[in-house]
């Protein structure tokens, strides 16, 4: 197979969740451009605008809006995505939340909805859709972490807790699965600017001190995820399991 001709997912189906902003939104777009039909999965915001882009790029687009921590969301993400191409061939889980607070006065229950959200829901959905890629004997899972799953960040205990189980998560799924075909592998992105990360970048002195700690001098984009994203989805990372790809601008390096 020509080099350039393994980084191609043409026709593949690919589910994405947190798929209608960010890194999601990123992925879903980068991965249709690689030739991917697209399961947009959101829940605070419709993904019907991003399926309007990805149907502008020649590719099919099924959305969907629900809460991934509702066990019947999952079902019906499943029966729908099967029911029109009786497949699915890559999973991006890039849906996720943070709560910020000190941790002696992090309140339980918000600790709880973001592990719920960020671990438990991940789970569900690699599970669900992993039991599928078993079946067929090939698939690609791309967990998204953080470079808080390495360092400890500041007033987010439960984000951090969160993503450091992530890559564990990944590792422990890869270890399973890569014998039937099924690649489970992560993508730990820097300080991107995100509505999540909004109060942050907005901070002159947070964000000024950050900068200051990235090699590459700038935040990050979306824009800057979606060739991991397509490297893992692309069967030119087939000898890839239960990794995490960092991609930072140097920050952990620093």
């Amino acid at each position: 197979m020509p080099a350039l001709d393994r980084f191609q997912v043409d026709s593949k189906v690919a589910i994405v969740t947190g798929a209608s902003a960010g890194i999601g939104k990123a992925a879903a777009l980068g991965l249709a451009e690689a030739g991917a039909h697209i399961v947009a999965l959101g829940n605070t915001r419709s993904p019907e605008d991003v399926c309007g882009e990805i149907s502008a790029r020649g590719r099919q687009c099924l959305g969907l809006r629900g809460d991934l921590t509702n066990s019947g969301f999952l079902q019906d993400v499943m029966a729908q995505t099967l029911g029109r191409w009786g497949r699915v061939d890559i999973l991006v889980n890039s849906a996720g939340i943070t709560f910020r607070a000190p941790a002696a006065e992090f309140p339980e229950a918000e600790w709880e909805k973001v592990i719920d959200v960020n671990l438990t829901a991940l789970f569900r959905m690699c599970q669900a859709v992993g039991r599928h890629m078993i079946t067929q004997k090939s698939g690609k899972i791309i967990n998204i972490a953080s470079i808080v799953s390495f360092i400890g960040g500041i007033n987010t205990p439960a984000y951090a807790a969160s993503k450091g189980a992530v890559v564990q998560l990944t590792k422990s799924l890869a270890n399973e699965w890569a014998g039937f075909g099924v690649n489970v592998n992560a993508i730990a992105p820097g300080y991107s600017i995100t509505e999540m990360t909004r109060p942050l970048y907005d901070d002159p002195v947070r964000s000024k001190d950050i900068v200051s700690r990235i090699p590459a001098q700038r935040w990050g984009a979306p824009e800057d995820l979606i060739g991991a994203v397509v490297f893992l989805a692309s069967p030119a990372s087939d000898f890839v399991n239960g990794h995490t790809l960092v991609v930072d601008g140097g920050f952990l390096a620093r």
